[in-house]
Parts: C-alpha cells; sequence; structure tokens
C-alpha cells in the first residue's frame, strides 16, 4: 500500500498542467487552462484544468480529478501504476512497504528493471535500422499492403539472419540482461549464446507506459514457428499484455470500443485501413486480466475470432474468461469471420465499411453467446435435457460479476428450462431474496439529524474547493456523524491535520478507495458542471460556508439536547450530565 503522505508529496510536486499538456496542448483561459477534452468528442474546448486547485474538469463528459485521476484515465493505469508512472516522470521512488523492509533489494529490483528495458530498446532500434536494408522484409510487407506510416508507428523492425547480431550494438554478449531480457538464447550443451530472433519481421511490444517490453517476430519464408514471441521475463507476461493497446489508446477512446484480433499482423493491417482501435493476444488465450484491461480502457469490447472449431473454441474461453470481470453498463461481443479470412484478409478484400458493418450488425453479445453455446447441444424438449442445461450453467453463473446482467441472463436460461427464476436459483443453490411484506416494513426513527441534505453537500464542495476555510472551523466531538454529514466532518478533520492546506487534488486523492469517496465524487460530479466553480471565491462565500457548518453543528446540539432530556435527568451518567449542561450553556450563548 503506497503512504497517503507519499501521495500529498508527489501531488505537491506535479503540476496537472504539466501532465495534462504532455498529452493534450492547453490554451490560458483567464485563471484556468482549456483544451478539447481527451475523453470524448468535442469540437469546442469544454475541458478545464485549474492550476489553484490542480483538478481537472470537463463540462461535456463530466469527467474530473487530480494529477492521479487524469493518468489513470488517459493512460489506462490502475491508481498504484498511476502513481508509479507520474512518481517516476519527477524522479521519485514510491515508499511501499516491501521496500522499507529491504531497500537493498528494491534498488537491485529497479536497476535490473533499467538495464532489460535498455537492452530492449537497443535491440528495437537496431531493428527498425536493419529494416531499412532489407528488400525482403520491406517486400513482405508491402505484399500485405503496409505503408512506410504504419510501419514506422508501430516500431516495425528486421532481425537479420545470423546467431549473433545483437554482439554489434550491445557493449558486452555475455551481459546477462540480454538473456533476462529474453534477446539471447544460452544453448544448454555447450554454453554458445546466440539471438533468439533470426531473419524476422519484428514488432516490439510495449507496455501501458509505452515502453518496449518484449517482441513478436514473423518468419520469412516457411520456417518455424511462424510466429515467436519473447520469453515470459521479469518485464513481459502473456497473460497480461496486448499488443497495440499503446499505440490504440487514442482511437480506442474516440470510438468507445475495443476489438481484440489474434495476431500483430491483424493489428497492424485494421490500423492501415483505419481501424485503429484494434489490439491482440500475445499467442496465448485471453485471460481475465486481459478482459480487465480491456474494460478500463472502453465500454464495448469485440472479440473477432476465425469461423472454424479453433476460433470458436478460442472464444468460449475468452467468455469463460470474462464472466468474473463483466461489469453492468460495459458489454463484451463475439464476431466470427468466413472461415476463409482473417481480419487482414476480409478488410483487404471488402475494405473498412464493410468490415466495421459486419462488427456492428454481426457480432454476438456475449449473453446471447453464452446461452446458444450451452444450448445448442441440448435437447430442450426433454426434461433430462432441460436439466442437462442447469448443471452445465451453475458453474458458469456463479462467475458472473455482473448482477444485472447475470439476472436476465438466469431469466433467459429460466425460460429454456421451462422453471420460474426463483425456481432457477434454488436449483443453483442461490440463496433466496428475502420477500418483505407490509408488515416489515419500518419508519424511518425520528430524527433531524442532516445526514444528508442540499447545505451538506454543498458544506462538502466548499471545503474541497477551498480547503484552508477549515481551519476556522470547530467540530464537536460529542456527536456521532452519518452519511454524507460524517464525509463533511471527515474533509475538514483531514485538513485541521494537515500542516499546510492541502489542495484539493491532494484532499480527493486522500479518500480514495475510502467508504467517502463515492460522495466526494458525487459531489464534484455535480459541484464542477457550473464553470464559476473554478473562479477565485470572495470573502461572502467563506463567511457563507463558516455560518452553514455552525447551523448544521446546532442542529446537532439541539437533537443530542433533546435526546438526553427525554432520557430524564435521574437515569443520566456523570458524564451525560456534564454533556447536558455544555450543550445547555452553549444554547444560551448570543451566538450559539
Amino acid at each position: 500500500m503506497i503512504p497517503q503522505d507519499f501521495i500529498d508529496q508527489l501531488l505537491t510536486r506535479v503540476d496537472i498542467v504539466d501532465v495534462v499538456d504532455r498529452c493534450v496542448p492547453l490554451k490560458k483561459g483567464g485563471q484556468n487552462y482549456m483544451a478539447c477534452c481527451p475523453f470524448h468528442k468535442e469540437k469546442s474546448p469544454s475541458f478545464t484544468v485549474s492550476p489553484s486547485k490542480q483538478f481537472y474538469h470537463c463540462f461535456g463528459c463530466g469527467a474530473h480529478g487530480s494529477a492521479i485521476g487524469f493518468v489513470m484515465e488517459y493512460q489506462g493505469l490502475p491508481f498504484v501504476d498511476a502513481v508509479k508512472f507520474l512518481a517516476e516522470s519527477i524522479g521519485m521512488q514510491v515508499p511501499q512497504e516491501e521496500r522499507a523492509a529491504n531497500p537493498e533489494a528494491v534498488r537491485a529490483a529497479r536497476a535490473k528493471q533499467l538495464s532489460l528495458e535498455d537492452a530492449l530498446s537497443r535491440a528495437a532500434a537496431f531493428y527498425k535500422q536493419q529494416l531499412k536494408s532489407a528488400p525482403n522484409a520491406i517486400a513482405y510487407l508491402k505484399g500485405r499492403g503496409l505503408t512506410g506510416e504504419i510501419a514506422a508507428r508501430y516500431g516495425l523492425g528486421y532481425a537479420p539472419d545470423g546467431w549473433q547480431n545483437l554482439e554489434a550494438v550491445v557493449g558486452d554478449y555475455n551481459d546477462s540482461a540480454l538473456v533476462d531480457s529474453g534477446l539471447v538464447i544460452v544453448a544448454e550443451d555447450s554454453g554458445r549464446r546466440y539471438d533468439r530472433f533470426r531473419d524476422r519481421v519484428m514488432f516490439p511490444i510495449r507496455n501501458q507506459r509505452g515502453a518496449i517490453i518484449g517482441f513478436g517476430g514473423r518468419v520469412l519464408g516457411k520456417g518455424e514457428p511462424k510466429y515467436l514471441n519473447s520469453p515470459e521475463t521479469p518485464l513481459f507476461e502473456k497473460g497480461r499484455e496486448l499488443y497495440g493497446l499503446y499505440e490504440a489508446r487514442q482511437a480506442v477512446r474516440n470510438a468507445g470500443s475495443v476489438l481484440v484480433v489474434e495476431g500483430y499482423m491483424d493489428v497492424v493491417a485494421l490500423a492501415q485501413f483505419g481501424v485503429e482501435y484494434a489490439v491482440a493476444t500475445l499467442g496465448t488465450a485471453t485471460t481475465g486480466e486481459h478482459v480487465r484491461k480491456l474494460l478500463r480502457h472502453a465500454d464495448q469490447v469485440y472479440f473477432c475470432f476465425d469461423g472454424d472449431k479453433a476460433g470458436q473454441k478460442a472464444a468460449w474461453r475468452a467468455l469463460e474468461n470474462s464472466l468474473p470481470q463483466l461489469v453492468d453498463g460495459k458489454a463484451l461481443h463475439f464476431l466470427f469471420l468466413p472461415q476463409e479470412h482473417d481480419p487482414d484478409s476480409y478488410i483487404r478484400e471488402f475494405g473498412r465499411e464493410a468490415f466495421e458493418l459486419a462488427l456492428k450488425e454481426q457480432s454476438i453479445p456475449l449473453s446471447a453467446y453464452f446461452i446458444r453455446q450451452l444450448s445448442g447441444d441440448i435437447d430442450l424438449a426433454a426434461p433430462e435435457g432441460r436439466a442437462e442445461l442447469i448443471k452445465q450453467a451453475k458453474p458458469l453463473l456463479e462467475q458472473i460479476a455482473a448482477p444485472m446482467l447475470g439476472y436476465i441472463i438466469r431469466k433467459r436460461l429460466a425460460e429454456l428450462a421451462q422453471v420460474e427464476v426463483d425456481e432457477l436459483d434454488m436449483l443453483l443453490g442461490r440463496p433466496r431474496a428475502e420477500r418483505k411484506g407490509r408488515r416489515h416494513y419500518q419508519l424511518p426513527r425520528d430524527s433531524n439529524r442532516p445526514s444528508s441534505t442540499p447545505m451538506v453537500r454543498r458544506e462538502i464542495k466548499w471545503a474541497l474547493m477551498n480547503p484552508a476555510w477549515a481551519h476556522d472551523i470547530q467540530v464537536r466531538e460529542s456527536q456521532l456523524y452519518e452519511g454524507e454529514m460524517a464525509t463533511l466532518v471527515a474533509i475538514i478533520e483531514r485538513i485541521q491535520g494537515s500542516e499546510q492546506p492541502p489542495s484539493s487534488a491532494q484532499l480527493a486523492e486522500s479518500f480514495r478507495h475510502s467508504e467517502h469517496e463515492g460522495v466526494i465524487d458525487s459531489v464534484l460530479q455535480e459541484s464542477l458542471r457550473e464553470p464559476e466553480e473554478f473562479a477565485n471565491p470572495d470573502e461572502r462565500d467563506k463567511e457563507n460556508f463558516l455560518h452553514g457548518f455552525e447551523r448544521l453543528m446546532a442542529r446537532y446540539d439541539n437533537e443530542l439536547v433533546t435526546a438526553l432530556s427525554n432520557k430524564g435527568y435521574e437515569h443520566l451518567s456523570k458524564e451525560e450530565l456534564q454533556l447536558l449542561r455544555t450543550l445547555l450553556a452553549r444554547r444560551a450563548r448570543p451566538d450559539g
């Protein structure tokens, strides 16, 4: 877990204007900076970056957050990786627990990572240079319809024939980094070293930071294997990485979709025809990690497979591994091409428009494919067949993580099995939903406690946008705060516990993954819709904030006085009597 004080330091040292400007050119507009939003298509800029609050917000699509949030959204990284990405950009080291436990080991691991990345980067530059003087490789790429522009975009290269070509571009061919990065093989019998990739068109594989972590090589001629990947290394795990995802990021955002194909050449061929949102698995079946990563980047995921038995098998494996990653509101689709085609040959023969039309109109939603495959070979006219359907569906249904989609699929299966959904759930061993009749209803308890009101949300907004104001507030320690009021108090106590008032971005980030995150995000989503929220407030705004908080505290005081009084003086403890006196004295004050 990354310490919160490090997050605060990181957000103090990075400037969100610089972070965003590296990805989206910004223009000064008054106190803030403006641009067209990178997260949705628009012609007029509605994307605003505030240097004073260290926050970004799009008035078009509602995207908002800190520098960390921007990197997560733009790069498609999880929180920890986004923090590491930002930290590395300014030379900070992330102080995780293992770093404190064994700093020498961590430094050694970091040094090894850098040495492997350097070796791979040198090799990529060498392969790219060699392509220019390899007429056979150039002829192959041109024969597949690729232009020099696409080859350059994906960093394509050529590994020449020969056993030790990399020796010319590295300082020491015996360097362990060459073996550890998968570039060089050591013969078991003789110990002789030789290049892994020879006489192959080379496809660099990048991680989400853009660093090269491995290669795929396509043989020229009739050699085997046809495609050769880097082995598993400290940098490269086939089950986690997707070829072309780094290059496709912007296109995926623009399309709102990502297309998953089976080969490198499919990706670059599709890009050549303008379908730039394609990625490929790396010689392995689609994994749950692949799906999780894809759903972070797009709401619509399309899998494209050959229509033969191998394609059907790969598609079903992808579906099985997708079930635990499903999210309501996001959708997976499966497209099966005619058996004589792969995406490369299909788009070359029929063109982009026909390919994308097939993608939209001929692809099958996951739910429909799920039902079709399970019921296809079963005799649903017979009770035995319907029982078999339920039996086969049970272990798969248990894995579906999206509750609404899971219910709809169970409903359709219940129809096919000729049972009610409740009966199907009983057969599946699912806990039966409790049905509450009128006698189970409970009225809310009589309370004026403002756990969630427009005033509370307004106070949260002002505290987030103007953290320094919280130092003039006194929170009642004798109260139990609930709901959104608890969030407001937590924000104020977080500010008052800091030596210097945190920025709006630091404040919001400090509650990430906490029980208050949802409230804070929804308040920001509502309040940031108005451009004036990015303007500097005046003293009157501050007075309204302080007065509003005192009114909330007064409500809490009144409720507590009522509760203690109703209990009866003779039943109050010594501490409760003292508290009641304090509250009554506070109420009697002219300013109370």
